[in-house]
């Protein structure tokens, strides 16, 4: 556990908006930032903006901004008071925080205890459980005779899941009995590939759900739930759209859901910020745990634009070692916040990536608009890091007003040179199913089947 300490230097292991949104809350706050960039980012606009610029390593992520001692070298170089790991690559790995543990160097984010105790999704299960939250009908299976004894209980049609997965990956649909052996074997392959883990589980398969997580801060003493979000538009498990609050949800369903996520926190003594995954049966009118996010995410603006809250600045405070410095009954949600995903993907050949130089970079400005980018003309963008250019939040007095300024917002935004998926978003914002709201995670597979890209018109 960390003892108060302030953060004066902040050394930021990450790359693209992520970096950038953290250079901007460390420029608030008043603390140097420094960031640790590989070769091909020392000249971006996040390098541009940050206090100062450290060498991290090559571009193969192994090498730098997986590699904790690299990390923690970087850190030392500078005499960094702590590590911002923003979001993926090592953000929720227990290694780089003990690491910087044993530096004396603060890690900003939970501790590696908590780490542990999430990042393996038997055991998160296995914690969920012990604090009382509900969870989808499962088990663990080893062989073959142990998953027909689990599919016995759950029934088909059930999900495969590695537990080492994570964002969608290594999960598999069975829809029959007869399914079921190939698709196993096929998982624990992969998953021992993919995560160095040939540990599977499977999951009753929940034909008509949502995906809605609920936003957590803790202080290693008391935490608080700071609303929830809709991430439901994923296309194969990776999302595209998040929206707070949750729309079409009774105020019943809002608070069991809060109340379900502070318990899982106190239960772990947790510290920093998290998010509590639920998968929300339509049919049911029921919802279950998934699993902890242990790091701040990718939709986090959504929760900020309802909040009026800074989610940086509040991790970067416990920290410090300080208590929270939000009373629950203090947490107020005022109006709804949308997110698109802009990635540089191809929607008309599959979503292919496409990667390359940006010629200019036209970003839409107003009441209630917020972009969160890295990007700007002459940036490139490279093939092996994720395609996220920008992200576009937007903020109305409700659900609907939210949604008509997001259109809005799209037809002004402009990132040429590569391809992106603003026409997507444009495609979804005009289909009224998607409008009624409270969409299911199928939805965006039939979406794509009845849209063609090329009747799209880009903007």
């Amino acid at each position: 556990k960390t003892d108060s300490v302030r953060i004066r230097r902040l050394l930021i292991a990450n790359r693209g908006e992520i970096a950038l949104r953290v250079i901007r809350t460390c420029r608030r706050l008043g603390i140097e930032s420094v960031l640790a960039a590989i070769d091909a980012d020392l000249d971006g606009l996040p390098a541009r903006l940050a206090d100062r610029v450290v060498r991290l390593g090559p571009a193969p992520p192994s090498a730098s901004y997986l590699d904790p001692a690299a990390v923690v070298r970087a850190a030392q170089a500078v005499a960094a008071d702590a590590v911002h790991p923003g979001y993926g690559f090592l953000s929720e790995n227990p290694a780089l925080a003990r690491a910087c543990h044993e530096a004396g160097i603060v890690f900003v984010g939970p501790s590696p205890e908590s780490l542990e105790a999430v990042g393996d999704k038997l055991r998160a299960r296995s914690h969920a459980l012990a604090a009382g939250l509900p969870v989808v009908p499962g088990g663990e299976a080893a062989d073959l005779a142990g998953a027909r004894a689990v599919a016995a209980e759950v029934g088909y049609p059930l999900l495969v899941k590695a537990v080492g997965g994570g964002g969608g990956r290594g999960m598999k649909l069975v829809r029959s009995a007869g399914e079921l052996p190939h698709t196993l074997d096929l998982a624990i392959a992969e998953a021992a590939a993919a995560f160095g883990d040939p540990r599977v589980y499977l999951e009753r398969f929940v034909a008509s759900g949502r995906h809605v997580e609920v936003q957590v801060l803790g202080d290693g003493r008391l935490a608080v739930a700071l609303g929830d979000r809709d991430c439901s538009v994923q296309r194969r498990y990776q999302k595209l759209f998040e929206e707070a609050p949750a729309p079409l949800l009774s105020d019943r369903i809002h608070a069991e859901m809060a109340a379900t996520a502070l318990a899982l926190a106190e239960h772990l003594g947790y510290r920093g910020l998290g998010t509590v995954e639920l998968l929300y049966d339509r049919e049911r009118e029921a919802f279950y745990f998934l699993e902890m996010n242990a790091r701040i995410q990718v939709e986090h603006p959504v929760t900020e634009m309802v909040t009026g809250l800074d989610l940086v600045a509040e991790q970067l405070a416990v920290a410090e070692g300080l208590p929270l410095r939000i009373r629950q009954e203090d947490v107020g949600l005022s109006g709804h916040a949308v997110e698109c995903r802009i990635n540089a993907e191809d929607w008309a050949h599959g979503f292919r990536p496409s990667p390359g130089r940006i010629e200019r970079v036209v970003l839409p400005a107003g009441d209630g608009i917020r972009v969160d980018t890295h990007v700007q003309g002459g940036s490139v963008v490279p093939p092996y890091y994720d395609s996220l250019l920008a992200k576009l939040i937007v903020h109305g007095v409700d659900r609907a007003d939210a949604l008509a300024r997001a259109r809005a917002a799209l037809e002004l935004l402009q990132i040429a040179g590569v391809t992106t998926t603003v026409p997507v978003h444009q495609a979804l914002l005009a289909d009224p199913e998607f409008a009624a709201g409270g969409v299911d995670t199928a939805f965006f597979e039939r979406f794509l089947q009845t849209h063609e890209p090329d009747l799209v018109e880009v903007s």
